[in-house]
């Protein structure tokens, strides 16, 4: 099943099940699914990798704007943030571990024949498109400058 059939479905359980949290965060994500649907150029069409990447933005946005509450002493709004970074989290295939992030990028190293630092712009190319949605692009950065060292 397509991620937008599925959040539209799971949006009609969160109602059934008067699940506040969960139900504001899918419509949220089914409003960006559809402007990016109803995009110029997107065909009325939305692809599961498009849509992956949407989810992965938010949260990134979410985490942000929760650590941002905290600082300013409102925990309140920060848990009410990261409650729905929860329930959008669920959608997002498996974060990888440091030690599957490092293994994947020196096999894209070696697949691009990058050798300096001067190729990190070839291997970040491929590894953000390889990786979207399962590692942070920050984490990724970090260690392809480390790699290329």
């Amino acid at each position: 099943m397509a991620l937008f059939d599925q959040i539209s479905k799971d949006i009609v359980a969160a109602m059934k099940a008067k699940d506040k949290v969960r139900l504001e965060a899918l419509r949220n994500v089914k409003k960006l699914f559809l402007e990016a649907k109803t995009a110029p150029g997107a065909n009325d069409e939305l692809t599961d990798e498009a849509a992956l990447k949407i989810l992965s933005k938010l949260t990134k946005q979410g985490k942000d704007t929760a650590a941002l509450y905290i600082s300013q002493n409102r925990e309140d709004l920060a848990n009410e943030e990261l409650a729905q970074v929860a329930v959008i989290e669920e959608y997002l295939p498996k974060a990888l571990t440091e030690e599957e992030l490092k293994a994947a990028i020196q096999g894209i190293i070696e697949e691009t024949g990058a050798s300096s630092p001067k190729d990190m712009g070839k291997v970040m190319g491929v590894a953000t498109k390889k990786l979207a949605g399962r590692a942070d692009g920050k984490a990724i950065s970090t260690l392809v400058k480390e790699l290329l060292a």
